[in-house]
């Protein structure tokens, strides 16, 4: 029933409230001053009352509307039961319906409305009625005052009708703006969550790329270690190597994602495709051959999104052939097309991993590649697990001088 409002606004109110029944309290409360009676002017208690149920309405429009509209309604009827003519401090009632319309609950602003219509109606048969007792000596009934009769209530009804529907329709404007405010806010209240879950989102998959990575080149290193410290430890010290270098650079992947996460605005570095030959290194220095085709290369840079998309792609197809793979070679193969650049990653199965050889990272894959409108598709070739990732790009790349390949 009530609103909840700060200080100032109730403040406002409060003081608005009272300076409107002080501009109209000489008129309502003191009309000897008016008529030309000399001596101290007597009160007029009724009006008083009626001034001061009224100014409290209109002091409350916003505390509660319902409770304005109700003592509102409780003043013009004292008003009416006293018999006393319109009063300076009725304008009131045109505040009260603005709040009213602008900030009541949907029963409310119902009420408001057919107020509207039921107080003019009301007004326009309260003066009528009050004409008739006045001069209800000289105006006897006849055929020659029905019609001034009639004209004169639908004026007083259209004028009354008029002057409290426009005050109810400004109170519906200012609603209408209200609410167009909220909706705006709300829709970027709605737009930040959106893009901080997707920045988050991305971050995750950065996370995961890295992590499952760096710790499947770990993995190999270790067990190669293992197995020839007893034998040949010069190999040993070198993948102990490798093992420092790779956890070092995962370590300061994961606290620049997490520099990210908590400055989601601050932009950091991202892997572009001059950084793969990093990732083969670190492929190789686990044990694994990579035989890698270039073919057709590219003539000009793809957009960073691009060169993020496809850092990550092979990123974790390398890590699912590390993982799931049998330690033969893995066949990649880039091509730089004029309008796309296709990826395939191609290697051996273990047998223990033959029936989910991809794990949880082709979501990821499937993703990445999406982000920048491209598709991913897997699937099994006899013994071999093959990812072929599709991504189009917008800068038409010249072919015009022969492909060149590189194998390794």
């Amino acid at each position: 029933m009530f609103t909840t409002l700060t200080r100032k606004q109730l403040i406002f109110d409060v003081v608005a409230a009272l300076v409107v029944w002080l501009f109209f309290s000489p008129v309502s409360l003191y009309p000897q001053v008016w008529s030309g009676s000399t001596g101290w002017p007597d009160i007029d208690w009724p009006a008083t009352a009626v001034s001061v149920i009224l100014a409290g309405a209109l002091a409350v429009r916003r505390l509660s509307p319902a409770l304005s509209l109700a003592l509102a309604w409780v003043g013009a009827i004292v008003q009416m039961l006293f018999g006393l003519p319109p009063l300076g401090i009725n304008f009131a009632i045109f505040g009260v319906l603005y709040a009213v319309a602008a900030y009541g609950s949907p029963r409310v602003r119902r009420f408001g409305f057919i107020s509207v219509f039921v107080g003019a109606a009301t007004v326009a048969a309260y003066l009528a009625i009050g004409a008739w007792l006045v001069n209800g000596e000289t105006m006897r009934p006849s055929a020659d005052l029905i019609a001034p009769l009639v004209l004169m209530l639908a004026l007083v009804f259209a004028a009354s009708t008029f002057g409290l529907g426009l005050s109810y329709a400004l109170g519906a404007l200012k609603r209408t703006r209200l609410s167009a405010i909220e909706t705006q806010r709300q829709a970027s209240v709605a737009e930040a969550l959106a893009a901080s879950e997707q920045e988050r989102n991305r971050i995750a998959r950065d996370m995961h790329d890295v992590v499952a990575h760096s710790l499947a080149v770990v993995i190999a290193q270790a067990d190669g270690a293992r197995y020839a410290a007893a034998t040949q430890p010069e190999v040993a010290a070198e993948a102990l190597t490798t093992i420092s270098q790779t956890a070092r650079s995962a370590l300061s992947d994961v606290r620049l994602l997490l520099t990210q996460l908590r400055h989601s605005q601050a932009e950091g570095p991202q892997p572009s495709l001059a950084d793969l030959e990093e990732l083969y290194s670190q492929v190789r220095g686990a044990g694994v051959e990579l035989r890698i085709s270039v073919d057709p290369a590219p003539r000009s840079d793809p957009p960073a999104a691009v060169q993020l998309a496809l850092y990550r792609i092979m990123q974790e197809a390398l890590t699912n052939a590390l993982r799931h793979g049998d330690g033969s070679a893995v066949d990649v193969s880039l091509a730089f097309e004029p309008h796309t650049i296709t990826l395939r990653v191609s290697n051996a199965v273990a047998a223990d991993d033959a029936a989910n050889p991809g794990g949880h990272g082709l979501i990821g894959m499937r993703e990445r590649a999406a982000l920048v409108g491209g598709s991913l598709e897997t699937e099994r070739r006899g013994s071999d697990f093959v990812v072929t990732a599709v991504i189009p790009v917008r800068e038409v790349q010249s072919v015009a001088e022969p492909s060149a390949r590189e194998s390794v």
